[in-house]
């Protein structure tokens, strides 16, 4: 993973001044101030410097911003300030500029995403915004086609939260709807992440989105139906399951899990090993997953659960399933010692568990 200094560190800013002519001595001072500052601070002070020393109305602001375009180095990290300067220039002027500044940043967005500096867009007026992404959904350029779903997504990691997005699930579904069949992988790929992010708001729509794309399909549609439902599955919705065929599982048995060790060392990790039976006399299709329920800091538990399988039990057919679960520190969760417990899931039930120590 790269560092902020690699992305926006000092010799970035010089290039970045010296694409805007070289007379921006503010900007470049900026970064004295990087010090322990994360990637997403050096782009609100480089911005902040921006709009201090760019031109305080928007034409001649622009105008400085599409010299430095014809610039073949202007481009990578150094734009995220650049295109989050323009939102605000943009915003705080009138509809002209507005739209103005919409079309400059899909011109920005193929040197990087603008899919930060929408957020402003959209908060300052959500349908004017979702229109003007409508029309990028034809563009003939995958990185704007992309914009119009990334940049509206509910959950973008790493992005504010814009809370008139989150109070209408559907308010994108036309911007999805046109770029489901798209033919890049890069833009099918964002409309996936957008619809699960929608599932933690509105399950249903999500599931119903879904249906109605998979009733009219390309051949990459299934995959990305099932990236979206992701979510979804995982949490074991009926809705989502039985769209991809996964019906309940009356029928299918599983035995306690045994664990090797069942006391695990803080950093070490457990095998676990059960059985899956179909006891009818039909095929079945099961999305089998796992549930730890982690020990948190006040001795509550929370689950957590992870992909293990999908395939098919023939009937009477009987499998045993292992895996191994690492604890390992990781940086996005940490680990408590105690009593934790293992659930196995198919369909969304939860079929049988047991517990064990971390310690």
């Amino acid at each position: 993973m790269p560092t902020a200094d690699e992305l926006l560190g000092p010799s970035v800013v010089d290039d970045l001044v010296a694409c805007f002519g070289g007379h921006l001595p503010e900007t470049a001072a900026t970064t004295a101030e990087f010090t322990g500052l994360s990637l997403s601070d050096r782009t609100r002070l480089v911005r902040d410097a921006l709009l201090r020393e760019l031109p305080p109305t928007y034409a001649p602001f622009e105008k400085k911003i599409r010299t430095a375009l014809r610039k073949k180095s202007f481009t990578g990290w150094m734009i995220w300030p650049v295109s989050e300067a323009l939102a605000v220039r943009a915003t705080s002027h009138g509809t002209a500029e507005f739209d103005s500044g919409l079309a400059l940043l899909a011109e920005l967005t193929p040197r990087l995403t603008g899919e930060f500096a929408i957020r402003t867009f959209l908060d300052a007026d959500l349908n004017r915004t979702l229109r003007t992404a409508l029309t990028w959904t034809t563009h003939e350029d995958e990185h704007v086609r992309r914009l119009a779903s990334e940049g509206t997504r509910p959950f973008l990691p790493w992005a504010r939260r814009v809370s008139a997005l989150t109070a209408r699930p559907d308010a994108t579904t036309d911007i999805l709807d046109a770029l489901y069949r798209d033919e890049s992988e890069y833009v099918r790929r964002s409309v996936a992440n957008h619809l699960n992010d929608l599932s933690r708001t509105d399950p249903g729509h999500v599931v119903e989105q879904a249906r109605k794309w998979s009733s009219a399909p390309d051949s990459n549609t299934p995959k990305l139906v099932r990236h979206a439902l992701r979510t979804l599955i995982k949490n074991g919705d009926q809705g989502a399951l039985s769209l991809l065929g996964f019906a309940a599982p009356v029928g299918v048995v599983a035995t306690t899990p045994t664990l090797t060790p069942q006391r695990v060392t803080m950093g070490g990790s457990t095998t676990f090993t059960f059985e899956l039976a179909n006891t009818t006399a039909s095929p079945l299709a099961v999305a089998v997953d796992y549930v730890i329920h982690h020990v948190r800091a006040n001795g509550s538990r929370s689950p957590k659960v992870f992909k293990l399988t999908t395939r098919t039990l023939q009937p009477g057919a009987r499998e045993t399933l292992t895996r191994t679960h690492s604890f390992r520190p990781i940086t996005t969760r940490r680990y408590y010692p105690g009593e934790h417990a293992l659930e196995i899931q198919v369909n969304g039930a939860r079929l049988a568990d047991t517990v064990f120590f971390l310690e």
